[in-house]
């Protein structure tokens, strides 16, 4: 009778420790599960974020293209673009980057270009088959034959420009900027020829 006892006590203890490792298993599952799921949530939102700046650098980089290709930044660097995004200071383009048909990224020329430095281009270094060097020749006055110095000089000039670009993602709606702060902000100088007679207001 009581090897018996014995046994069923045993039996017993045997099922309680039993029970307590499964609990305790069942929580470290539980645990590795929460955990998985919070490291995948976590994987998507940086994901996310890196491909929301990549989206904002590529915008800004491609507003500096289009300011450098605009011919109004040399006559008017306060408005670059002809047709600004719509709701947004001048020198602003916005940009639809899912092709859902609302706008994703702000990109503003801020502050306005600035000419760093112009240099009048000479006669003597201009081609006569380039037809860009074509239009900066100019016919000299009957006094400047055998004169240097300002009779040696075209009537084009190249100049350094400093811009500066500053992208921002938009809020689901498309006409507001999202809460965050710039998203991405690329500065870039660019070479360009200008007028001679550009210089006096646009490289002083």
């Amino acid at each position: 009778m009581t090897q018996r006892s014995h046994r069923s006590t045993a039996r017993h203890s045997q099922r309680g420790v039993t029970l307590v490792v499964g609990m305790i298993m069942l929580v470290l599952i539980t645990l590795v599960v929460l955990a998985s799921f919070h490291l995948g949530r976590n994987n998507l939102v940086i994901v996310g974020n890196a491909q929301q700046r990549n989206d904002a650098l590529t915008a800004a980089q491609q507003t500096i293209e289009a300011a450098v290709n605009s011919p109004l930044l040399t006559s008017s660097p306060t408005s670059i673009f002809p047709t600004p995004c719509s709701g947004w200071p001048d020198n602003t383009l916005c940009y639809d980057v899912n092709g859902d048909g609302t706008d994703d990224v702000v990109v503003q020329i801020t502050p306005t270009p600035t000419c760093v430095k112009a240099q009048v281009v000479p006669l003597t270094s201009l081609s006569l088959t380039d037809p860009n060097d074509q239009t900066c020749r100019t016919q000299q006055p009957q006094s400047c034959f055998g004169q240097g110095g300002a009779c040696n000089d075209s009537s084009c000039a190249n100049s350094v420009w400093d811009i500066r670009a500053v992208a921002q993602n938009l809020a689901p709606n498309g006409t507001s900027a999202a809460s965050q702060g710039p998203t991405a902000v690329v500065n870039q100088g660019i070479a360009k020829r200008v007028g001679t007679n550009e210089i006096a207001t646009s490289c002083p």
